[in-house]
Parts: structure tokens; C-alpha cells; sequence
């Protein structure tokens, strides 16, 4: 069976990274025919309950919210229209390891974590699961977190890491050949955030009248995941796909909000704040059009 032209594969630690930082990418891929494959590295047990008929799934109670989020993200992936998502080692391989906030105000692991947590499984191993992914779906462009997983959450880094080490493996032409042929990726882009559009996004929604719209974030001292344009290398414009993108986080109505502040947005500032999406290249070639900045489309030079 002959695969799409053109093949993009998205590695997140949790159900809900993916629509929060890709998913208007995602949903602009499928309409165009591309595969889009997403891995999860885990069910994301450890995360909190936003439904309050639901608070009883908690870890800390009946420690079932995992299987729950797994529905979760099988509904916004319909949204999307990705039919090819799958759980690293298969759901619940590895657990969701949890995290608690630091002195400056990041993720870090939590002081007890599950013996099965993502953030203790042996890299090689991990690695080795995607490994297989990557030689089997053969993706010109590969998406995850930078090395701080964004804001520090230790699956999150493990996700940059497994994924980063598996790019490395899955191009060796010796090694593991019982995992399949060897593939190079040829483009690997780390998700991010443009500084320059979160501080006009505090601008505009403050103006217009909410103040409490992330209240106490510094626009001249933004979270780690923002970066200012010039190292920004990519931003795809995913406007016509955005209701499909919100739709989708509301599918995952046990993690996001949706009467929170994103979700009043007026429609003119929400197409902004959620259309455009925003990549660092980390390995290939930017190919920009003509007298732009960024790249548009993360194939550019793969075809």
C-alpha cells in the first residue's frame, strides 16, 4: 500500500499538547492530503480534573482519568480529521509522571513518581518504540518539544528527548534492522510561541476590557516558550482551520477550560491567538517564500 506524498509525525506527552500547540498544523495537513500521525507518550493519569462531575477520576481518587483522556483524544482527533494517532508502547505503556511548579514558576518533576513513570523509562527503550514508528510511517517533518519541553514538565522534556534520540536512531543504516529500514528525517521543528504575538495578544485582550487576561504574566519578561521572531523559523497559517482546533480542545473538557478567557476571545483576536502557529527548525533547511521571514508550510524543500 502506497503512503501519502507527504508525511508529518507529532510526538506529545499527554492528550491535549497536541491540539494546543498543533492542532490547527494538524487539521491544515489532513485537508491537504498529508498523514498526519500522532504519538502520545502517555494517558496523562496524573492530570487535573477541570469537570467537577468528573473530579473523582483524579489519580488521587479513583485514578481512572487515563483511560477517560484516551477518549478524550480520539474524539478531538475526529474533529481533526487524524485518523493515525498512537500511544508510545501502546496506552498506558508508560504513565503520566506528574509534576509540581518551582521557585520560578516552571514545571519540574514532582517529589513521588510512579515507578512506571514516562520520566524513568529507559531512554534506549522508549526510543527504540519510536524508532519503529519513524521507519514505519518514513515522515519528511517530525514535531515535539525543545529540551525544556516548553515550560519544564518532565514528560515533556522526555518527549524532546525520546524523540530526539529516536531521529538519530531510526537514520542509522545499521542499526535495529528488526525495526525497520532506516529513514533520516528530514526536517525536525520544535513547537513554540512567538513573543511578539503573546505581547500584542495581552495588548488587545486587556484593551478590550479584560484585565484579568493572563493576569500577573510580564510582557517583557514572557514564560520560557516564547521567543522572539529571529528565532522563530516557521509560522503556519492554520486561520480557516481554527474552529476545528477549538472544537478539538474542547473535546479535552477534563484539561482545558472552555468558558476560560481563550475561549471569550472576540472572533477577530481568537483567529490570531489560535490560527497561526509557531516552529523553531532544529534540523534541515528553511525554505522561505520570496521576501518572507518564515517559512509557511514545515515541507517546504522535502518534496
Amino acid at each position: 500500500m502506497s503512503q501519502p506524498a507527504r508525511r508529518i509525525l507529532l510526538v506529545h506527552a499527554h492528550p491535549d499538547d497536541e491540539v494546543i500547540s498543533n492542532g490547527a498544523t494538524m487539521a491544515r495537513y489532513v485537508e491537504e492530503g498529508a498523514q498526519v500521525t500522532l504519538v502520545t507518550c502517555t494517558l496523562g493519569e496524573m492530570g487535573e480534573v477541570l469537570v467537577p462531575e468528573l473530579e473523582h477520576l483524579a489519580a488521587d481518587r479513583d485514578d481512572a482519568l487515563g483511560p477517560h483522556r484516551e477518549k478524550e483524544l480520539a474524539e478531538a482527533m475526529r474533529i481533526l480529521g487524524v485518523t493515525d494517532h498512537r500511544f508510545l508502547g501502546g496506552a498506558g505503556h508508560f504513565r503520566d509522571s506528574g509534576m509540581k511548579w518551582d521557585e520560578n514558576g516552571n514545571a519540574t518533576a514532582a517529589d513521588d513518581i510512579h515507578e512506571n513513570a514516562f520520566w524513568h523509562a529507559d531512554l534506549l527503550e522508549a526510543s527504540d518504540l519510536l524508532v519503529e514508528i519513524i521507519r514505519e510511517v518514513r515522515p519528511q517533518v517530525l514535531v515535539t518539544y525543545d529540551e525544556f519541553g516548553n515550560y519544564g514538565h518532565p514528560d515533556h522534556v522526555q518527549a524532546h528527548r525520546v524523540a530526539t534520540y529516536a531521529t538519530a536512531l531510526a537514520a542509522g543504516r545499521s542499526y535495529r534492522h528488526d525495526l525497520g529500514e532506516a529513514w533520516d528525517i528530514p526536517k525536525v521543528y520544535w513547537a513554540a510561541m512567538s513573543a511578539s504575538a503573546l505581547r500584542e495578544g495581552i495588548k488587545e485582550v486587556r484593551e478590550a476590557g479584560d484585565l484579568s487576561f493572563m493576569e500577573g504574566m510580564d510582557p517583557d519578561n514572557l514564560p520560557p516558550f516564547a521567543f522572539e521572531d529571529d528565532d522563530i523559523d516557521a509560522i503556519v497559517d492554520g486561520t480557516p482551520w481554527v474552529d476545528a482546533k477549538l472544537d478539538s480542545m474542547r473535546a479535552h473538557a477534563t484539561q482545558i477550560a472552555v468558558d476560560g478567557p481563550f475561549f471569550a476571545l472576540s472572533n477577530d483576536i481568537a483567529q490570531r491567538a489560535w490560527g497561526r502557529e509557531f516552529y523553531r527548525l532544529v534540523k534541515g533547511v528553511a525554505v522561505k517564500p520570496e521576501g518572507s521571514a518564515f517559512e509557511d508550510d514545515l515541507f517546504a524543500g522535502t518534496e
